[in-house]
């Protein structure tokens, strides 16, 4: 999956978390996209099968979509406290730089950071 098709997930999965539903333009003014790029990410995300169309073009992530929505998010969460933790970085800083560093850490990274942070809390 590309970098976008992650941040759009991940926005679906906050979004949901804060309104309980999520519109496509909720999505946009979330990400700063226009409605167009937003609706093409959407029919590419439901043909992948990570997102469903519910009543009133409501935006579902299926099992498959929560799943991986989940793991961006938990990346994000942690690469921020890490930054925030051994840099001494803003927040606002460190969730910029998590962002972009969340589409490519590798799996084994990101369980050795798990694993320092649980040491040093």
């Amino acid at each position: 999956m590309y970098e976008s098709g992650e941040d759009y997930l991940e926005a679906i999965l906050v979004i949901k978390n804060k309104k309980g539903s999520v519109r496509s333009v909720d999505i946009a003014k979330h990400l700063g996209f226009s409605k167009p790029s937003v609706s093409r990410a959407m029919s590419i995300l439901e043909k992948d099968g990570y997102i469903e169309f519910g009543i009133g073009n409501m935006i579902n992530l299926t099992s498959k979509g929560q799943e991986k929505a989940e793991d961006i998010y938990e990346r994000h969460q942690l690469l921020t406290k890490f930054l925030v933790k051994i840099t001494g970085v803003s927040e606002d800083q460190a969730e910029e730089n998590a962002c972009r560093v969340e589409h490519v850490i590798d799996s084994d990274i990101v369980q050795g950071i798990k694993r320092f942070m649980s040491k040093n809390k």
